[in-house]
């Protein structure tokens, strides 16, 4: 399985040819977070192995957020490439996403099942550092209705359409 920061980067590069700025550190982890559930709803594989921590503004990612450059929005470290089927995923996230707000996006993370399990005991304000569980983020993904942005259907809505032979 890749390396989070592979994805974080190309999450990296692509925020920035689609708005032309540099993306902030917390919407990177919430966009990074809303890949993997997304990659989880659509075919229940991860798409990264690392665990991300429930911290009080949301999902972070240690290794990201360490190799994180806040000055240019990129991630200090040489990444490779990812998989088609992982960009397609990535993409239609942030056609979904990338256009709200970081805190918009923060909020939308606290409404999320495993978020919220691993803030368990915690005051809303207090430090944690909780992983959230794969089979938390699972649940969350089973509300998920994925989208194709490039098509503009629902996935579900693939096996009613018929393709002309």
């Amino acid at each position: 399985m890749k390396d989070v920061l592979d994805f974080a980067q190309y999450i990296c590069n692509r925020y920035h040819s689609i708005t032309d700025d540099p993306i902030d550190e917390l919407k990177l982890h919430k966009l990074l977070y809303f890949c993997q559930r997304e990659k989880l709803a659509i075919i229940n594989e991860p798409m990264f192995s690392e665990n991300m921590q429930g911290w009080v503004h949301g999902p972070v990612s240690l290794r990201t957020r360490t190799y994180f450059d806040s000055t240019d929005g990129n991630i200090q470290l040489a990444t490779n490439d990812i998989s088609d089927e992982d960009k397609y995923i990535i993409n239609n996230v942030l056609e979904q996403y990338a256009g709200l707000a970081s805190w918009k996006l923060r909020n939308l993370s606290h409404e999320e099942y495993s978020w919220q399990h691993s803030r368990d005991g915690l005051a809303p304000d207090e430090r944690g550092s909780k992983e959230l569980l794969l089979d938390d983020i699972r649940h969350d993904a089973e509300k998920v209705r994925p989208i194709d942005s490039v098509w503009g259907m629902y996935y579900d809505e693939f096996e009613d359409y018929e393709v002309a032979e």
